[in-house]
This record gives structure tokens, sequence and C-alpha cells, in this order.
């Protein structure tokens, strides 16, 4: 069993900082992406950024410069690092992993339970 634990999300003022983190667990062979997505009220889900095993990275236009990604390969936790919040930041904040289980078995999606980011104006 593989499970997404996400924590760090809160109520901020525009302007201020968050730090996001998901720390995967369980039966665990090799995590190759890690990223997080978002879901304001009546909106789609949208992907926020990603990030690969190597480190390469690619962030949505509305972030970028704002929110950084990482992630610790030993811990099996990926970070969001947001600066800079805004309003429209105000969202259910969702990790995703693609995770193989065991050696030549299959790879499969995985999603944390959502974290909530409030940005007051």
């Amino acid at each position: 069993q593989v499970q997404l634990v996400e924590s760090g999300g809160d109520l901020v003022q525009a302007g201020g900082s968050l730090r996001l983190s998901c720390a995967a667990s369980g039966s665990i062979f090799s995590i190759s992406v890690m990223g997080w997505y978002r879901q304001a009220p009546g909106k789609q889900r949208e992907l926020v950024a990603r990030i690969t095993k190597g480190n390469s990275t690619n962030y949505v236009d509305s972030v970028k410069g704002r929110f950084t990604i990482s992630r610790d390969n030993v811990k099996n936790t990926v970070y969001l690092q947001m600066n800079g919040l805004k309003p429209e930041d105000t969202a259910v904040y969702y990790c995703n992993a693609l995770i193989t289980q065991y050696s030549g078995g299959a790879t499969r999606a995985y999603w944390g339970q959502g974290t909530q980011v409030t940005v007051s104006s």
C-alpha cells in the first residue's frame, strides 16, 4: 500500500508565504515524477508544478517566479515553497506521484488527500 500525506496548508494574507509538504510511504521501489495540482471552487484542477527524478521542473505560468518545487529522494517527499501569495492562489492543493512498487511492476499515479490554502486580500 502506498500513501501520500500532505501538510502545510493554512490561511495567510496576500504577500505571505507557505511551504507544502507531501511524503510518500509504504512499499515503494521508485518514484519518477512528483507534482502539485490545485483546484479552486468552480474551476478545473490544474497542474501547478512538477519535478522529475533528475530534478527537471515545470511550472504553470501564473506561479513562475513565486513558487519553487523540490524533492527529497531519501525521504520520498516533495515540497512546494510558495512566496508572494495572491488571492487567486486560493485552492485545495493535491500532491501527485508516479510510483512503481516493485521491480518490473506497474507504474501508477497516487494522490494526496489535499490541503487547503486560503489567501486573504
